[in-house]
């Protein structure tokens, strides 16, 4: 990639595994400090804070719940104590994602879709957004899914959600121009990860045949997106979604 994103600071969360860490893994590649977030799984975690290591990337590793409160402030100030104010900020952690009928949900469910997708990033948002302002610098990139524009089914609960995610990026866009923080969204088609490993091989198949680029996503795909949307290049772009799926979109 030819930006270069040095002394800046990104936190990304959910970024120890799939889409996650291949945003971390381009980012830091790029020059920026890495704040990998985790909250399962420490094995893993510790794994990928290696790799990212190894590669020569600046990074620390900060375990915390990315859809509670104090958590995610704890998550900011311990990043924050390592590397200096965040400016780059990436809510990307989710939770499983099942396929069902409306009748199979219930409202748990769904409050836990919008706990993800919109609570989660309005969270992150609070707790680094005084430090951008001051700044007059920040950039703010949600990992949605293309799901919402192609209106996937049976699946309403993590459509309803990604669709208020886009929204919210919507909004905040207009609200944090003047400051010289962008906000967008970068939505991923389907790209097999280590949460896909099991999934049937006939549904893989079935929707390698309709990407028109012919080939599979991959999560450095859409880190090089995040990167450009973090870039100097892309300080007059917000409140946009980039659709990053080999050309898989109804528009």
């Amino acid at each position: 990639m030819a930006q270069t994103l040095k002394n800046h600071v990104a936190l990304i969360t959910g970024s120890t595994t799939g889409l996650g860490f291949g945003i971390a893994k381009v980012l830091g590649l790029a020059g920026s400090k890495i704040i990998m977030n985790y909250y399962n799984d420490q094995e893993r975690a510790n794994r990928a804070y290696s790799d990212l290591e190894a590669m020569g990337c600046e990074v620390t590793l900060v375990r915390g719940n990315a859809i509670d409160e104090k958590s995610v402030n704890e998550i900011v100030k311990e990043g924050e104590e390592k590397f200096g104010p965040i400016d780059i900020l990436v809510p990307n952690a989710t939770p499983d994602q099942p396929l069902r009928p409306i009748e199979e949900y219930d409202w748990d469910f769904y409050q836990q879709m919008l706990d993800f997708f919109v609570k989660s990033p309005y969270l992150l948002t609070r707790a680094t957004i005084e430090n951008m302002k001051k700044s007059k610098w920040g950039r703010i990139i949600n990992i949605s899914s293309e799901v919402y524009q192609l209106s996937v089914s049976p699946f309403s609960a993590y459509v309803s959600a990604k669709g208020g995610q886009i929204g919210w990026t919507r909004s905040m866009s207009k609200e944090l121009a003047p400051y010289g923080i962008t906000v967008n969204t970068v939505n991923p088609g389907w790209i097999p990860t280590e949460r896909h490993d099991n999934d049937p091989q006939e549904d893989k198949d079935n929707y390698l045949e309709q990407i028109p680029a012919g080939r599979w996503g991959t999560p450095e795909d859409v880190g090089e997106a995040v990167a450009y949307f973090a870039s100097e290049e892309a300080s007059f772009i917000t409140g946009q979604t980039l659709c990053v799926n080999g050309g898989n979109s109804p528009w």
